[in-house]
């Protein structure tokens, strides 16, 4: 039992307090922000805004670019969702969810590309290019960032990309040497499928909003 323990949590053996009960209560925030993302509220951003201030300083201190960047955008994009999602227009209701456009796809082809080129570049100019977790954390990164600008526009598309993201992001943060964090990004992958279907569910049941 205690081998297994150690296994999960050894690493934190030599981590400031201070920096475990941070990432605890990033993780919290975090988990608490996909549930309100899942029940289509609005509370998502500010919630996952306290989550990712957290992990920029965090991820900053222990020299991980590529995820702080991450945080960083998601901290930026969440002041946009937070707008797009409360904005009202007339006498419509906020922001509805909906299916991506063929334009907002292809737009989201090149965020994808962009977002590649850019950790690339950051990474070259750091010298960060020392392990294989450096180009995977460059894949996920430009999955995230598309999937936060979905989000963002209230597209239920934006799922698809975070389940992808997610379940790559369990063993790459279990490997990095963070637990609690490699724990929400599994509650975040099984988070991420109900909150697709609760979508589909949606709209199917509101057709009216397929391509908005």
């Amino acid at each position: 039992m205690s081998h297994f323990f150690n296994l999960l949590f050894g690493q934190y053996a030599d981590y400031e307090t201070l920096d475990i009960s941070l990432e605890i209560i990033a993780v919290l925030f975090g988990l608490i922000s996909v549930l309100f993302s899942k029940k289509n509220h609005v509370y998502v951003f500010p919630t996952g805004m306290i989550s990712t201030a957290i992990f920029v300083y965090l991820l900053f201190k222990w020299q991980l670019l590529g995820d702080m960047l991450i945080n960083a955008y998601y901290f930026i994009m969440s002041i946009y969702g937070w707008y797009i999602w409360s904005y009202k227009s007339g006498e419509n209701n906020e922001t509805p969810i909906s299916s991506t456009t063929a334009l907002e796809k292809k737009k989201s082809v090149g965020i994808f590309i962009a977002t590649l080129l850019f950790v690339f570049i950051v990474y070259t100019v750091f010298n960060k290019w020392t392990h294989w977790t450096a180009y995977v954390d460059t894949v996920t990164t430009a999955i995230f960032f598309v999937g936060m600008w979905l989000m963002a526009k209230r597209k239920i598309e934006n799922w698809l990309y975070w389940i992808v993201g997610n379940t790559i992001s369990v063993p790459l943060y279990f490997y990095k040497g963070f637990t609690f964090t490699s724990f929400q990004y599994f509650v975040f992958t099984l988070l991420a499928i109900s909150g697709y279907l609760a979508w589909k569910k949606h709209l199917n049941n509101n057709p009216q909003n397929s391509l908005k």
